[in-house]
C-alpha cells in the first residue's frame, strides 16, 4: 500500500473562531484504524470542527488551517468529493425509502448494475445482522437496528475517514455499549481514521485512543 493511502487524516493548524472569539485550535494526525476523541462543553466548537472537515461550515464561523486526507488537501472540495463519512446523533434514515433503499442511496457510481448493487446492499445488511430487512420500513426498526443501518449506509459510500458526532448519545446504556463496539470494530476493520466528538467520558474510554479536551463553551 502506498504511503499516501497509509497517511490517514491530518488537521494542520485548524483554527475556528466566531465573532472574533477563538473556539478551538487543533493539530492532529489520526492514522488509519486509530481514533481521536475530542471532548468539550456545548459551544466549544466540536461539531463545527466536524463541519469544517466535511466542508459544510455554517455562516458566522471563521476557519483557517488545512485538512488532509491520505495526503490530499481537502480545501475547496465539495463535501461529496471529500470521501469523509459522518454519523450524527440522529441516524437520519430517509423515511420515504426502505431500509435497502437507504443503503443503496449511498453506493458510489462505480458499483454498476442492479444485481451488483443489490448484492452490495445485501452483504452490508448481513454484516449488520439485518438479513432480510431490505424491504422494511425504517420506522419499524429498533434503535439499535437503525444505528447499525445508518453506519452501514455510511460505509457503503466507501469513505476514507469516519467522523462521529455523538452518535451514541440517544441510545440507552446497554444498547450504547453494543453499538459503540459495533461502530469501532467496523471502522478498525476498514482501517479508517476516526474522529469522535462526545460529552461522555465512557465513549472516550471505549475508543481507546488519544483525547483532546476543549475549553470554553456557550456564553
Amino acid at each position: 500500500m502506498s504511503a499516501a493511502l497509509e497517511d490517514g487524516l491530518r488537521l494542520e493548524g485548524v483554527r475556528i473562531a466566531q465573532g472574533g472569539r477563538m473556539l478551538l485550535s487543533i493539530d492532529a494526525h489520526i492514522r488509519p484504524g486509530a481514533i481521536l476523541t475530542v471532548m468539550g462543553p456545548s459551544g466549544s466548537g466540536k461539531s463545527t470542527l466536524l463541519s469544517a472537515i466535511i466542508g459544510a461550515v455554517a455562516p458566522g464561523f471563521d476557519v483557517s488551517g488545512r485538512v488532509r486526507l491520505d495526503g490530499r488537501d481537502l480545501s475547496g472540495l465539495a463535501p461529496q468529493h471529500r470521501r469523509v463519512g459522518i454519523l450524527f446523533q440522529d441516524d437520519a434514515l430517509f423515511a420515504h425509502l426502505s431500509v435497502g433503499g437507504n443503503l443503496a442511496f449511498a453506493l458510489p457510481p462505480s458499483v454498476k448494475g442492479r444485481a451488483a448493487r443489490r448484492a452490495r446492499v445485501a452483504a452490508a445488511l448481513a454484516d449488520a445482522e439485518l438479513d432480510g430487512f431490505a424491504d422494511r420500513d425504517p420506522a419499524t426498526l429498533s434503535g439499535g437496528q437503525r444505528a447499525r443501518a445508518a453506519l452501514m449506509r455510511t460505509l457503503l459510500a466507501e469513505p476514507r475517514a469516519l467522523l462521529l458526532d455523538e452518535p451514541f448519545s440517544r441510545l440507552d446504556a446497554s444498547l450504547r455499549a453494543q453499538i459503540r463496539a459495533f461502530v469501532f470494530r467496523r471502522a478498525a476493520e476498514r482501517r479508517l481514521p476516526v474522529l469522535l466528538v462526545t460529552h461522555d467520558a465512557e465513549d472516550a474510554r471505549a475508543a481507546g485512543g488519544a483525547i483532546v479536551t476543549l475549553a470554553g463553551g456557550a456564553r
